[in-house]
């Protein structure tokens, strides 16, 4: 019998007593009932309080110059200490609860808590924190509530301190936000009272232990094999990608797969906010921006690195994101011979994408002729791959777009693939990224790069069958 049902079974069995008893009256059903809804919490109470106390008490005895990067040495350590105080305390419990307990107090003091088992569970892909007693995770597309809690508003905010504090960052009342990432690369946001509300909000969106393949994707009906070949041989020839999508629609990791067809023998610079690309060639270097320090200075933004990049002889730069200013520099970088660069943005769709660029160049502080900005969009931005979150919670690429030139004020664009949704059963929307049979202008220079795509890719051979 577990613990937590030893420990409930106590008020049960005096109630029974009172019940046998001739003399003391018998007790209505809903009197029972609220007894038995009482004694859960009290069980839950008397659980986390005989947790709380061995914690306690190993944390008291814990060397404070124990190096807890060792992970191994100090777990067995923990272990050691945990059954000496179970010993002394005389706590008999069963070896599932022994053990179970031992994990939960070891991932208090060595990781984030009560997060663990989610941070561990790798169907889930994000974590949300919206409060201590209220956290949701979204697992296939869909958000669910889990019956996992934090003892309080201080239990959370420790965990939050415990994963800004090893990069540095800060968060308090005087700066409520922060924006940082686990030893994995998972990316975190805290928002903390009196910016929030409810309490701390917690948002940890996972970094998959194992990155998405292209072959993931195409199981998963993201992208098509056809599509996959076209994006393959525009990133060899040095044409320039915009990864466009929402909150969500998987735009890093698309973006992750497309710098992986960057040829080994150029130089690569990743510049993002926090560090999550991992590309696999050897010649890469990595670059990540700073927020300001305590004293509000020391800030360093992704246009001082876009900047700085355009000295250090790339061939390819690649943006995690283009979110300001930096947009500017990122267009200049594409037309002044780095080719084949990549960053990803916000929008809804591809002619959303050229108009939200546009707006980032005006916020980089230049006084630019709108017809001068889209002169430089048309002529820097070859290929727009848009990424779109469907109703059943997948993510589809629907369209690929190549930005053709200028017809007067407007910015010419031709759709290379398209998706087509032919239906929605079972809670899953069907459908295909078809061809237009548009062939893009660019493509002398996938043949210069001594690519040969066949005409079925842009779906030539099946226009001509009917």
């Amino acid at each position: 019998m577990s613990l937590l049902r030893r420990i409930e079974k106590k008020p049960r069995r005096a109630s029974d007593q009172r019940e046998k008893s001739p003399s003391s009256p018998q007790p209505s059903s809903s009197s029972g009932q609220a007894v038995q809804r009482r004694s859960v919490p009290q069980a839950r109470d008397a659980y986390m309080d005989l947790k709380n106390r061995v914690q306690n008490q190993l944390i008291a005895e814990l060397d404070p110059a124990m190096d807890v990067s060792r992970t191994g040495e100090v777990r067995g350590t923990i272990k050691e200490m945990y059954d000496a105080i179970l010993q002394e305390e005389s706590i008999i419990l069963g070896r599932r609860e022994r053990d179970a307990l031992f994990e939960q107090i070891v991932a208090e003091i060595l990781g984030l808590g009560p997060l663990e088992p989610l941070l561990a569970d790798d169907s889930i892909s994000e974590i949300m924190v919206n409060g201590p007693k209220k956290i949701f995770i979204e697992r296939a597309g869909r958000l669910q509530r889990v019956n996992v809690t934090f003892e309080s508003d201080e239990h959370l905010m420790r965990i939050i301190e415990r994963i800004v504090a090893p990069l540095g960052r800060r968060i308090d009342e005087s700066s409520p936000t922060v924006h940082a990432r686990l030893k994995d690369g998972s990316r975190v946001n805290a928002v903390i009272p009196p910016i929030s509300l409810q309490g701390p909000i917690l948002t940890i969106r996972k970094f998959f232990k194992r990155p998405l393949t292209v072959e993931d994707l195409v199981r998963n009906g993201t992208v098509t094999e056809e599509s996959v070949e076209f994006l393959r041989a525009a990133v060899v020839a040095a044409i320039n990608v915009i990864v466009s999508g929402g909150t969500g629609t998987g735009k890093t990791t698309f973006l992750n797969i497309l710098s992986g067809y960057i040829p080994a023998d150029e130089r690569i610079i990743t510049i993002e906010n926090a560090a999550e690309l991992r590309l696999r060639q050897e010649h890469v270097v990595i670059l990540e921006s700073r927020p300001p320090n305590v004293e509000g200075k020391g800030k360093i933004d992704i246009r001082d690195l876009v900047i700085n990049s355009l000295r250090m002889r790339p061939d390819r730069i690649v943006v995690g994101e283009c979110r300001g200013g930096e947009a500017l520099d990122m267009l200049q970088a594409m037309n002044t011979g780095h080719e084949g660069s990549m960053t990803t943005l916000h929008a809804n769709n591809t002619r959303d994408a050229l108009s939200r660029l546009e707006t980032m160049v005006l916020m980089s502080g230049m006084s630019l002729p709108h017809r001068a900005i889209r002169e430089q969009v048309a002529a820097a931005i070859d290929l727009i791959v848009q990424l779109s979150r469907m109703r059943d919670g997948s993510r589809r690429v629907t369209s690929i777009s190549e930005v053709q030139g200028m017809e007067g004020d407007v910015i010419t664009m031709a759709d290379i693939f398209k998706f087509e949704q032919t239906g929605y059963e079972n809670n899953r929307v069907i459908g295909r990224l078809r061809p237009t049979g548009i062939r893009p202008k660019f493509m002398d220079r996938i043949e210069q790069a001594g690519i040969r795509l066949p005409p079925s890719i842009f779906g030539v051979a099946q226009r001509l069958r009917y």
